[in-house]
């Protein structure tokens, strides 16, 4: 059985001296696992770079076997990242979130439609606010909906509108632009807030209760951001 396809590669891994395993989030087949044989080539290796965009042949002789992929590059939008390490580790993050957190076959196409919208926020000033707004809408197309809008409580401190949570032990603030998409400008602490408060309801709602660990790619991406 052949289908044909189109995807974003979102995690590849060694399988011999000259293939790899690769996950694609695909448009029609969503996230899908296959072998790509050769994909260790020079011919081949230098595009399979994780958010980039291909056409996929997919094959099998049967639904229980395990999928060949043939790849053909369509764009190439991880490089334009590459001399941006913030960046590089947001796509890599974002796709192993993806990877994480998507049932396998089971298409989505608001999520498809996402991941095509990353690398269009990349190339905004304040992607970094907007990042954070992408994973809530991915955890919102999940079925993991924050709905922090719907749990915060708000006062008034000094003319400033100040959001909260709180429960018997503690009273949190939550950043604004959590709440008010529109707010442009964030400071920096601000949005290291967000992408906290962020990686700790997926840790604590979705990962641990489900005996898994927040991926080391995201981990990896807020500690590089909390070093600048």
């Amino acid at each position: 059985m052949m289908k044909i396809d189109q995807g974003f590669l979102i995690n590849k891994l060694k399988y011999n001296e000259n293939s790899i395993i690769a996950d694609f989030y695909t448009k029609a087949n969503g996230r899908t696992t296959g072998i790509i044989f050769g994909g260790t080539s020079k011919k081949i290796k230098g595009y399979l770079q994780i958010g980039n965009y291909f056409h996929l042949n997919l094959n099998s002789k049967n639904n229980s076997k395990t999928l060949s992929i043939k790849v053909e590059i369509l764009e190439p939008y991880t490089p334009f990242f590459f001399d941006n390490q913030k960046k590089l580790h947001c796509i890599i993050s974002a796709m192993s979130l993806v990877k994480n957190l998507t049932p396998e076959n089971d298409n989505n196409v608001e999520v498809f439609n996402l991941i095509q919208s990353l690398f269009k926020i990349l190339e905004k000033k304040n992607w970094l606010k907007n990042y954070i707004n992408w994973e809530l809408m991915l955890l919102k197309y999940l079925g993991y909906d924050l709905n922090l809008k719907n749990i915060v409580h708000k006062e008034n401190v000094n003319n400033n509108e100040i959001y909260y949570v709180k429960s018997s032990v503690q009273k949190k603030t939550v950043p604004n632009f959590l709440i008010n998409e529109s707010i442009e400008n964030v400071d920096y602490m601000e949005i290291l807030k967000g992408l906290t408060i962020v990686g700790n309801y997926m840790e604590k709602n979705i990962f641990s209760p489900n005996n898994m660990k927040v991926p080391i790619q995201r981990k990896q991406f807020e500690n590089l951001l909390s070093k600048q």
